[in-house]
């Protein structure tokens, strides 16, 4: 895993998550993946808004999503499952044009993490992430292991203001000067 510090002097900002499951089997009841994310995310001290089904259905995901980002009560979406190369496999056909900002890097340090644990089999996920308006927004493979690997192994820190040198919580106040830019701009 990679290593990072934490300032304990700085306090802990409480952030509100939204969990979205992506899939045409899974209920709440059986959705194992989606159930584990509400579980970390609440253990390390954040807010679970709501955590939903969505069907492997790319306008239907795509709405879903957009309104969620709206919701300025969101700063971050999750969504676990349909990142693989199936017919039903759509999360990031969905997502990704919804992005303002895409996270490139993300993907690349959950293969690293992944891969760790299931080696070569890693590259079977598309995980993907970016920006939506203020919102982040995480596309996760559906299994508890991929899921955990991406909390514990990169969420967790970036989500927590006292992670050094850097991480999310500290720029959020900043996400939308593109926006004013392009006020003053026209």
């Amino acid at each position: 895993m990679f290593k990072s510090e934490r300032d304990d002097k700085k306090p802990f900002v409480p952030l509100s998550f939204f969990v979205i499951a992506v899939s045409d089997t899974r209920t709440l009841e059986t959705d194992t993946s989606g159930a584990l994310l509400k579980e970390m995310i609440e253990a390390d001290g954040h807010h679970v808004f709501d955590r939903t089904v969505v069907p492997d259905v790319v306008h239907q995901l795509r709405a879903r999503v957009q309104g969620v980002a709206a919701d300025t009560h969101i700063d971050v979406i999750i969504t676990t499952g349909g990142t693989g190369f199936t017919g039903r496999d759509v999360t990031p056909e969905a997502i990704e044009p919804l992005f303002d900002k895409r996270m490139d890097g993300f993907s690349v340090l959950f293969h690293q993490l992944s891969a760790q644990n299931i080696g070569t089999s890693t590259i079977q996920s598309r995980a993907t992430a970016g920006l939506i308006g203020k919102t982040f927004v995480f596309c996760l493979p559906g299994s508890k292991g991929a899921v955990r690997d991406a909390w514990t192994g990169i969420l967790r820190h970036q989500f927590d203001y006292r992670t050094k040198p850097c991480n999310f919580v500290e720029i959020m106040p900043r996400l939308q000067e593109h926006l004013q830019r392009l006020e003053v701009e026209q």
